[in-house]
């Protein structure tokens, strides 16, 4: 980022329907879509031998920092579409909100049947999309639950008119794999 550019924080609440202080804007329809991509480096490509843990369904565990410096960290669905890793949410949860104001992130997904064999992904934000973020909670509540619709067997169908539901998209940037003492 050069001096003077926007930051990613004053792009994304420009974008979102968001105000500055984080409420949708009383007169925007909340159906209306969000696209926002930022530049990243070059994300680093999840060797194969790891990628079964962010298509399998494994939790992962996201870290933000919040506003005061503290980290936040959140137990989340986990998707990779070969290039970035995707996590659905809603735009007025507090790691949203983090990552807006913070393009940092990191992810961590454990096997659960091999406690050594992890990967850990440090994410710049590349995006958050509202679109196809519907048939994306879908997906993966297909994936983690079984189930074939997030709204309605998930959550309740009623939420679905409250909610702004996205896709983040993160840009790996720097990757650790597996425990030291093997």
């Amino acid at each position: 980022m050069r001096a003077g550019d926007p930051t990613p924080s004053s792009a994304l609440k420009a974008n979102s329907g968001q105000t500055t202080s984080g409420h949708a804007n009383e007169e925007e329809d909340l159906s209306n879509q969000i696209s926002i991509s930022l530049p990243t480096p070059a994300p680093v490509p999840v060797p194969a031998s790891h990628q079964d843990l962010l298509a399998r369904p494994v939790l992962g565990i996201l870290a933000t920092m919040m506003a005061d410096g503290q980290p936040q960290a959140s137990l989340v669905w986990v998707d990779y579409d070969g290039t970035y890793v995707l996590i659905n949410t809603e735009m007025g949860r507090q790691k949203c909100k983090n990552m807006q104001a913070n393009p940092r992130a990191t992810l961590l997904v454990v096997d659960p049947n091999m406690s050594s064999r992890w990967i850990e992904l440090r994410c710049l934000l590349a995006g958050i999309t509202t679109d196809g973020a519907v048939p994306h909670a879908d997906k993966l509540a297909q994936r983690y639950l079984g189930k074939q619709h997030f709204y309605g067997e998930v959550y309740k169908v009623e939420w679905k008119q409250y909610e702004r539901r996205v896709i983040v998209k993160l840009a790996p940037v720097k990757m650790t794999l597996d425990a030291i003492f093997k």
